[in-house]
C-alpha cells in the first residue's frame, strides 16, 4: 500500500446538535425515541404489577429489573460480533418485529388478568433478548451515519433519546396505568414498536462498504475481545463501569419500593418522580458536549457522580414524596452524565471495524452489573432498611471515584483511530488460500549497540498494536552473533486475518510503528517476510514387528548406535 500522508488530529464537534442534520439519522432518531418511550412506559406497568402481585416484596421487583438486563449481560458481546458481521439493519428490524409479538401478548394476557410473576418474567426476559442483539447494531449504524468529529455528539444524542423518554415515557405510564391498568402500557409499547419497523423498513442508512469477506461469528468474538483486551482506552471505560454501575443500581433495582414505601407515593406519583429523573437526564444531556470540552471527561465524571450520590443520599435521608420527586432531578443530571460519559468513551475507544464489539464488551459489563446488583441490592433491602441499603449505595459510589487516580477515561482524537493505509500488500509467488495458516510474519532489524535498550521500550507498544490488531503471538529476539540485528515475529490465524490486520492499522498505530522503525540503521526498510505454516506432523517411531526395538537389533560397537 502507498504511504499515506499524515494529518493532524481533528477535535470533536462541539455542536450537539449536528447529526440531527443528517435526514436518516433524524428519522432513525425518532424512531429510537420511540421504543424507549415505549419501553419505560412498559416497565412502569411492569414494575407497578409486579408489586401488586408479589405482595411488595423488595427481591421480586428487583429481580424484575434482573430479569431485563440478564440477557444484555450474557447476549451483549454475541450481539456485539453478529452487528460487526451481519447487515444491522435487517438484524434490528428483525429483534423488533420480535418485541412487538411479546408486547402485545403480554398487554392481551395482563388485560385477561392472567399475567403472574413468572410471566412477566418471562416477558422481561424475552424482551431482553430482542434488546441486547438489537442494542450494538443500533447503536453502531447511528454512529456510523456522522463523521467522526461529530461522533461525540452522536453518542450524546442517542443517550439524550433514552433519556428523554425517561421524562415522557414514566409520566405516561403512571398515567396510563391510574386510568386504565397496566395492561395499557404493554399495549402502548406494543404500538411505538410498530411505528420503529415501519421507519426501519422504509428509512435505508447508507453504511460503509466491506472490503473484504465477513468475518466469521466466533472469529469476530474472538478478535473483539483480544481487541478489548489490548485497548487501554477500553479497558478503562469497563472499571469505570465496575466501579459506578453495581452501587448506583441500587436506586434503579428499588425504584417502585422507593416510590410506595418510602416516599408514600402513588402510582401518579411514580410517573411523576420518573419523569422528574428524565426531566434532569434531558437538561444536562444537551449540555453535555459543551461540558467535556471545557471540564474534560474524567472531572465531568467525577461530578456527575458526586451529583448522583448527593441526590440519593437526599431521598434516603428525607422520606418526604415533594422531596423525592425534586431529587430525581440532579440525580438523573448525574446519571446522564455518568452514561453518556462511558457510552462516548466506548465508542470513540474503537475503529470502525470492532466498534460494535468493543462497544458491546461495555454493554456486557454495563448489564452484567446491573443485573448482578440488582439481585444483591434486593436481597439486602429485604434484611435491612430501604435508608441503610440507599446510603450504603452512596457510600461506594464515592469510594468508586478512587479509581480515576489510574484509570482515567480518555476521548481518542477524531482521526485517530483512522485507517492509515501504509502496510504494503504481500505478493504471493503463488496461490494462497484465504483459510491457509497459520501465517509467521518476521522483520528483520538493524538497531545499533547503544539503541539496543531505547529499542525494546520503543517496540512494547508495537506489540500492543499487533495483538490488538489480530496477532496470536509475538516475540522481538537479538541474534548472537551479529548483536546489531533484530527480529520481530508475530503470528497470525490465517491469511485472510492477516490481509484484515493490514486494514486494521490506524494512524495512532502508524506513529507508534513508525517511532519503533526510526532506530533502523539498514541500507534499505525492515526486511518483512510472510511464511504459511507447513502441514508437516512429526513421524511415528518405526517398531519392529517382533516387539524388538530397532535400536536393540544393532550390533556392539555399531557407531550409530548410543
Amino acid at each position: 500500500m502507498s504511504e499515506a500522508a499524515p494529518t493532524s488530529p481533528g477535535r470533536a464537534n462541539s455542536d450537539g446538535f449536528a447529526p440531527l442534520r443528517e435526514a436518516v439519522f433524524r428519522w432513525l432518531w425518532i424512531a429510537s425515541l420511540a421504543a424507549n418511550v415505549g419501553q419505560w412506559v412498559r416497565e412502569v406497568g411492569a414494575g407497578w404489577l409486579m408489586k401488586d402481585l408479589s405482595e411488595s416484596s423488595r427481591l421480586m421487583v428487583a429481580l424484575l429489573q434482573a430479569a431485563t438486563t440478564l440477557p444484555l449481560f450474557l447476549l451483549s458481546i454475541p450481539a456485539g460480533a453478529l452487528a460487526d458481521v451481519l447487515d444491522r439493519r435487517r438484524l434490528i428490524l428483525v429483534c423488533q418485529i420480535i418485541s412487538v409479538v411479546l408486547a402485545a401478548g403480554l398487554a392481551a394476557l395482563a388485560y385477561a388478568g392472567q399475567a403472574g410473576p413468572w410471566t412477566l418474567f418471562s416477558a422481561a426476559l424475552g424482551l431482553g433478548v430482542c434488546a441486547a442483539l438489537s442494542n450494538p447494531a443500533w447503536q453502531t449504524v447511528m454512529t456510523d451515519l456522522v463523521p467522526r468529529d461529530q461522533l461525540p455528539a452522536a453518542a450524546s444524542l442517542n443517550s439524550v433519546s433514552l433519556n428523554l423518554s425517561r421524562a415522557i415515557g414514566p409520566t405516561i405510564g403512571g398515567v396510563v396505568v391510574a386510568l386504565s391498568g397496566p395492561w395499557a402500557t404493554f399495549a402502548l409499547s406494543a404500538l411505538a414498536l410498530v411505528g420503529v419497523c415501519v421507519v426501519l423498513a422504509s428509512r435505508k442508512p447508507r453504511l460503509p462498504n466491506r472490503t473484504v469477506r465477513a468475518e466469521r461469528f466466533l472469529g469476530a468474538m474472538k478478535a473483539g475481545v483480544r481487541y478489548v483486551r489490548y485497548s487501554a482506552p477500553v479497558r478503562a471505560v469497563l472499571v469505570r463501569t465496575l466501579s459506578f454501575v453495581p452501587p448506583a443500581v441500587a436506586l434503579w433495582a428499588l425504584m417502585p419500593v422507593v416510590a410506595s414505601e418510602h416516599l408514600r407515593l402513588d402510582s401518579r406519583g411514580y410517573g411523576l418522580m420518573l419523569g422528574a429523573l428524565g426531566v434532569g437526564a434531558v437538561g444536562a444531556g444537551f449540555g453535555l458536549p459543551g461540558l467535556r470540552l471545557r471540564l474534560g471527561p474524567n472531572r465531568l465524571l467525577a461530578l456527575g457522580t458526586l451529583v448522583y450520590a448527593a441526590g440519593v443520599a437526599t431521598i434516603a435521608l428525607a422520606p418526604l414524596g415533594w422531596v423525592g420527586i425534586a431529587m430525581m432531578v440532579p440525580v438523573g443530571a448525574g446519571w446522564i452524565t455518568l452514561v453518556t460519559s462511558l457510552n462516548v468513551a466506548a465508542q470513540s475507544g474503537a475503529p470502525a471495524w470492532v466498534r460494535g464489539r468493543a462497544l458491546a464488551c461495555y454493554l456486557s459489563a454495563f448489564f452484567g452489573c446491573w443485573a448482578l446488583g440488582s439481585i444483591v441490592w434486593g436481597l439486602v433491602a429485604e434484611r435491612v432498611s430501604l435508608v441503610a441499603t440507599l446510603l450504603a449505595s452512596v457510600a461506594l459510589l464515592v469510594l468508586g471515584l478512587a479509581t480515576l487516580a489510574r484509570w482515567r477515561l480518555r476521548l481518542v482524537d477524531a482521526d485517530e483511530l483512522d485507517g492509515s493505509n501504509h502496510w504494503e500488500d504481500p505478493r504471493p509467488a503463488q496461490h494462497v488460500a484465504p483459510d491457509d495458516g497459520p501465517v509467521v510474519i518476521t522483520i528483520r532489524y538493524r538497531i545499533r549497540p547503544e539503541d539496543a535498550q531505547a529499542f525494546q521500550e520503543a517496540m512494547a507498544p508495537v506489540a500492543t498494536t499487533r495483538y490488538r490488531d489480530g496477532a496470536i503471538s509475538w516475540m522481538l529476539s537479538r541474534d548472537t552473533e551479529e548483536p546489531e540485528r533484530w527480529l520481530e515475529v508475530f503470528i497470525v490465524e490465517s491469511w485472510e486475518e492477516h490481509l484484515r490486520q493490514h486494514q486494521r492499522v490506524t494512524r495512532a498505530d502508524r506513529r507508534v510503528q513508525e517511532a519503533a522503525r526510526a532506530f533502523h540503521q539498514g541500507p534499505g526498510k525492515p526486511e518483512v517476510w510472510h511464511l504459511i505454516a507447513a502441514d508437516v506432523r512429526p513421524a511415528r517411531e518405526a517398531v519392529r514387528t517382533d516387539g524388538a526395538d530397532e535400536d536393540q537389533s544393532r550390533e556392539p560397537g555399531d557407531p550409530e548406535r548410543g
